[in-house]
């Protein structure tokens, strides 16, 4: 029995074009009706990887735009709050301008000021610890680098956002060398003959001169008290270091010694005198006194730089860039050690980029008094703005040097535009 095979050629050249061509229909109209060139990894598998490429890389630099804008509005919450701190001080400083006014006050008034400058102190320590954004506290300084120290004469200031966290232990602190002032004393003591004969002292800083003339008749005592609020009404940052309580007779010559009120190897002054060693070593000649020095150290063994009595991991230190400690001993201590410091790194990160490590840092220090205005010398011992008073005219002095101290380093606006630059 034969096998016959039927079969027509040109219908089946004819059903296969119009297969062919009702695929590429269909592929035409998906790419139309979805806008995309590829759908599948069929039509191009090079072409599909950068394509999803593209596509993650968009969709991450969209969110990282919204990132940036929560942060400059998280940024201006907290920038709107220091300058409400801003204000407050201010308007403290205001009312210690007040108070200093002794001459017209009494009593009662400077205790209003008191009592007003209370009311600021609280109204800046609720700004503290009620400024938030969501559930973030953003200045009662658990949004910085926060730092505990251990040994005696040693204080944690600050730490950057480059500074890593220590340890249980934390980090070891060395110092070579202790801060020290400059200091100037006269090798000859100034006595009853040289104020009578009407002699000259004159005294130079920061811009400012006192010249300084003995009154015949006047006691040593007398002219040194008058030496003294001299340089004070000048506004010369010297101190002129005399024992308490006097040792001597108020007539009893007494030697001149004279110290810079500031720390490190910045602060110096001139002194004349027309005694050749009662302040200067020649007669009516201007002698530059020798620079305080600057405190030396290592912190965790890496190098540290020092200005005045602050010690800072140096710039490229690999765990302590940033960290500032204050040492106020008058010398290094034996050995070298004199303590530790715990670190702890909380800065705010935000991710502003749409790729891995595209991100920035930022620290918003504490704002409560107790953290404000510190390390700023003053005779009434006032070491933060949470102990300022304005009883006196001498506590309302060291109060406008403590608020002006702050209202320098810490303007809420400033910190807002140091900081916008990061985003895009």
């Amino acid at each position: 029995m034969s096998l016959r095979i039927n079969h027509n050629m040109s219908a089946a050249n004819a059903h296969r074009n119009v297969v062919q061509n009702s695929n590429a229909q269909s592929k035409t109209m998906e790419k139309l009706s979805s806008g995309l060139k590829i759908n599948r990894a069929a039509d191009s598998p090079a072409q599909l990887q950068i394509s999803e490429n593209l596509r993650a890389q968009a969709s991450g630099l969209r969110q990282s735009i919204d990132n940036s804008e929560m942060a400059i509005s998280l940024m201006q919450t907290a920038e709107g709050a220091l300058e409400e701190v801003s204000r407050a001080l201010i308007q403290a400083r205001q009312l210690a301008v007040h108070a200093g006014n002794e001459g017209a006050n009494d009593p009662n008034m400077l205790q209003a000021d008191q009592s007003e400058i209370n009311n600021i102190l609280e109204q800046v320590n609720r700004i503290a610890t009620s400024t938030q954004y969501g559930h973030n506290y953003l200045l009662d300084g658990s949004r910085a680098g926060n730092g505990v120290t251990t040994g005696d004469y040693l204080e944690f200031v600050d730490g950057s956002t480059e500074a890593h966290s220590s340890g249980v232990g934390g980090y070891n602190i060395n110092i070579n060398n202790a801060a020290t002032r400059a200091t100037h004393s006269g090798t000859t003591a100034l006595s009853q003959a040289m104020i009578d004969s009407g002699e000259q002292i004159t005294i130079s800083e920061g811009g400012r001169t006192v010249n300084f003339l003995t009154e015949k008749g006047k006691s040593v005592e007398q002219t040194l008290n008058d030496l003294e609020t001299a340089i004070v009404d000048a506004g010369l940052k010297i101190d002129l270091m005399r024992p308490y309580p006097p040792a001597t007779s108020s007539g009893a010559p007494q030697a001149i010694t004279l110290r810079h009120k500031e720390f490190g190897s910045e602060h110096t002054f001139h002194a004349a005198s027309n005694t050749a060693g009662l302040v200067s070593s020649v007669s009516n000649i201007n002698k530059l006194i020798a620079n305080g020095t600057d405190v030396s150290g290592e912190i965790n063994g890496e190098q540290a730089s020092g200005r005045g009595q602050i010690l800072t991991g140096d710039h490229g230190a690999d765990t302590v860039e940033g960290i500032k400690i204050r040492y106020t001993g008058e010398t290094a201590p034996a050995g070298g050690n004199a303590g530790t410091v715990t670190f702890s790194q909380n800065s705010l990160t935000f991710q502003i980029g749409a790729e891995a490590n595209q991100f920035s840092e930022y620290s918003l220090g504490s704002i409560k008094t107790n953290d404000l205005g510190r390390g700023e010398e003053n005779s009434s011992n006032f070491d933060s703005l949470a102990q300022i008073k304005v009883l006196n005219s001498e506590q309302a002095q060291d109060a406008i040097r403590v608020i002006d101290k702050q209202l320098h380093t810490s303007n809420g606006l400033k910190w807002f535009l140091e900081f916008y630059p990061f985003f895009p």
